[in-house]
């Protein structure tokens, strides 16, 4: 199994080494013949999600990943990632819209308004999660399963083969979110 990370911009490295620890193939995707190597599932990475649309966009590399999502590969979305997968973004634009849930961008607030916390993620007990200028998912439609809340906002969902997270388990030592994933 081969893993496309998106290397736009964001915490990619950080993903990168997490499937590294795993003994995951990888590689990134920075330009449009990059897409010419073959990948079996992807990895959307936090950052800026209106930059990264539009670099994706203007990379012509934006139509390929949706056609590949639509088609059923296995994507993770952190953070931005969440918010470039929404089908709808409160006071955003949404980019790929292929998960049925409403995000709600930097919902924590400011950089100073980031935290760390511990909770419970879809039968992997309590996991490491930290939440970085974050969304949360203000809406999940029936088809979403929700993995893991925080004070009552929905912050990991997953609907098919589509994994979401607010927070960043990159940033993290514990790799059994990016093993539940590579194992989708």
């Amino acid at each position: 199994m081969t893993v496309a990370v998106l290397a736009l911009q964001g915490a990619f490295l950080e993903h990168e080494q997490m499937l590294e620890k795993l003994g995951a193939d990888y590689f990134e995707i920075r330009q449009k013949k990059d897409l010419d190597r073959p990948f079996d599932t992807l990895i959307l990475p936090g950052g800026e999600s209106t930059v990264m649309r539009k670099l994706l966009l203007e990379l012509d590399i934006y139509d390929t990943l949706k056609e590949k999502i639509i088609s059923g590969m296995p994507v993770f979305g952190t953070c931005a990632g969440l918010i470039l997968l929404s089908d709808e973004v409160e006071a955003g634009v949404p980019c790929f819209g292929t998960m049925n849930i409403t995000a709600k961008r930097n919902a924590y607030g400011r950089q100073l308004g980031s935290f760390h916390t511990d909770a419970d993620f879809g039968g992997l007990g309590q996991v490491p999660m930290t939440f970085i200028r974050a969304p949360y998912i203000a809406e999940a439609g029936e088809d979403v399963k929700i993995l893991a809340e925080v004070d009552g906002k929905i912050v990991a969902a997953r609907q098919g083969r589509q994994l979401v997270t607010a927070f960043h388990p990159e940033l993290d030592g514990d790799t059994r979110i990016h093993e539940y994933f590579l194992n989708m």
